[in-house]
């Protein structure tokens, strides 16, 4: 994983929340780079928004991270929620 890039983290979290955005993060990377399970991406999904719960800063995360890594948090959970079950991959 080429990990020249800075993820958009808010240091007013917790260590226990920054791993929890992290995880998440780290399924998106994962749905680009091989393959990772829709549930893998959902539950780590789930565990973000009670982080970040705000709309608008999931969307502000979102823009960030694709902006540095090219890597869409909306498309791998949209991904993930058609698929439910079994792998995803958004890599080319």
């Amino acid at each position: 994983m080429n990990k020249n890039y800075q993820y958009p983290l808010d240091l007013s979290w917790s260590t226990e929340e920054l791993a929890s955005v992290l995880s998440f993060l780290s399924q998106v990377e994962k749905a680009y780079e091989s393959k990772v399970l829709a549930q893998d991406v959902l539950e780590a999904y789930k565990v973000f928004k009670t982080v970040v719960p705000s709309k608008g800063e999931e969307k502000r995360i979102g823009r960030e991270f694709e902006a540095a890594s090219g890597y869409s948090l909306y498309r791998t959970v949209e991904a993930a929620k058609k698929q439910e079950k079994g792998m995803i991959s958004l890599g080319n």
